[in-house]
């Protein structure tokens, strides 16, 4: 499906931006309505986006260190 008819029928993905009141602060979600939230413009939260996997760390390279003996 094209997602410009997705976004028009509403299926599309969330936009992430803020819904403001006249004043332009942030609005707050209403818990009495489960399925629309209202802190979003479009009702939908956005899906949290995963950090990439850091790699592990490789062996170090150069010259051993000397063990100190007692």
């Amino acid at each position: 499906m094209f997602t410009w008819l997705k976004n028009m029928l509403g299926m599309g993905e969330a936009s992430g931006v803020r819904a403001r009141n006249a004043k332009g602060h942030y609005v707050a979600d209403d818990p009495k309505t489960p399925n629309v939230n209202e802190a979003y413009v479009d009702g939908k939260k956005p899906k949290r986006k995963r950090k990439p996997a850091t790699k592990k760390a490789t062996a170090k390279r150069g010259r051993p260190r000397k063990n100190k003996v007692k």
